[in-house]
């Protein structure tokens, strides 16, 4: 037998309302689908709810307002964080209020989701941190502007950024140029993540100076990374020779994140250097491991659904071998 209660939000100020519900509503009648068992009505600046999960209801008003106070801006795509933040029983205001870095122009970098946010403060906390999950959760993005902040700070000397040059369906002997020429489309993601956050001007003279680094995985073979915020992307395609040379390039004062999605292994023979490697690292101190889902996702929702449909198809597929 479900109980029905009663619960109340009252919202400060009419000013906010608007902000709250959306344009005609859209976003009241977002979380009416959300949760389709409550009787949500709206009278002036105060919002009631009846239905057995009222209460959640009105938690989530209450953190919808004070991220509306903090200055950000509710859309679809916000509220349905906020609606799976908050049935996880997670205060998306203290997620989506976290500051990464300032970015060029007085942008902030947040976190967006709570898988997001164990993802920063694991860099925060950590030597080596891992961060798998699927295209649009923000793995290499978050990763970056972490290291951003990290030179801003003065905490390393210099940024590297690297990844493997694996051929997805292409040849590098195809391409013009010499060799950095050819690497350079692969290393061009790390590029646009940089140029968002210092802006073109500001990014190229940190690489000119080479206190940013971005460079293919082959050129650390040999070196010791002392000092240094290192960022390897698209891990999934190292081999795992690559990734032991990799990993015992850290030096002194370093840091590093590693960041793949095992659903997107190009490298010859499918041999990726970060399968299997959580159960052999797993224990070490100052290793994380975090894994980021769907629902971490903060590109446009139909990002999330192919992320869905994938893993639908490949869990028939596996199902049927």
């Amino acid at each position: 037998m479900t109980t029905t209660t009663h619960a109340e939000c009252l919202v400060p100020g009419n000013h906010l309302m608007a902000g709250l519900l959306g344009t005609r509503d859209e976003l009241l009648r977002q979380v009416e689908q959300a949760f389709p068992d409550e009787k949500i009505a709206v009278q002036g600046n105060r919002i009631t709810v009846e239905g057995p999960d009222a209460d959640r209801v009105v938690r989530l008003f209450d953190e919808a307002v004070l991220l509306l106070q903090s200055g950000q801006s509710l859309d679809n795509s916000t509220m349905s964080r906020t609606i799976d933040m908050v049935r996880d029983d997670v205060r998306p205001s203290e997620i989506m209020r976290a500051e990464v870095v300032r970015a060029a122009g007085g942008k902030t970098i947040r976190p967006n989701t709570a898988g997001q946010k164990r993802y920063t403060d694991a860099i925060n906390q950590n030597i080596i941190t891992f961060g798998i999950g699927p295209a649009g959760t923000g793995k290499s993005y978050l990763a970056v502007a972490q290291a951003v902040n990290a030179l801003q700070t003065r905490q390393v000397a210099r940024i590297i950024l690297t990844r493997p040059a694996v051929e997805a369906g292409e040849r590098l002997g195809f391409l013009p140029g010499d060799l950095m020429a050819k690497v350079d489309p692969y290393l061009r993601p790390l590029y646009d993540a940089l140029y968002d956050l210092l802006e073109p001007e500001g990014a190229q003279r940190l690489l000119d100076r080479g206190t940013i680094e971005v460079a293919p995985l082959a050129f650390m073979r040999g070196r010791t990374l002392n000092n240094s915020f290192i960022i390897l992307d698209e891990a999934q395609n190292t081999t795992p020779e690559q990734m032991k040379m990799f990993l015992t390039r850290i030096g002194f004062g370093s840091r590093c994140v590693v960041t793949g999605d095992v659903t997107q292994i190009d490298v010859p023979g499918g041999r990726s250097g970060l399968i299997g490697l959580e159960p052999v690292l797993g224990a070490v101190d100052d290793i994380a491991f975090v894994h980021l889902t769907r629902r971490d996702v903060v590109r446009h929702k139909i990002v999330a659904d192919i992320v869905d449909a994938y893993e639908v198809a490949e869990g028939r597929a596996g199902s049927t071998q």
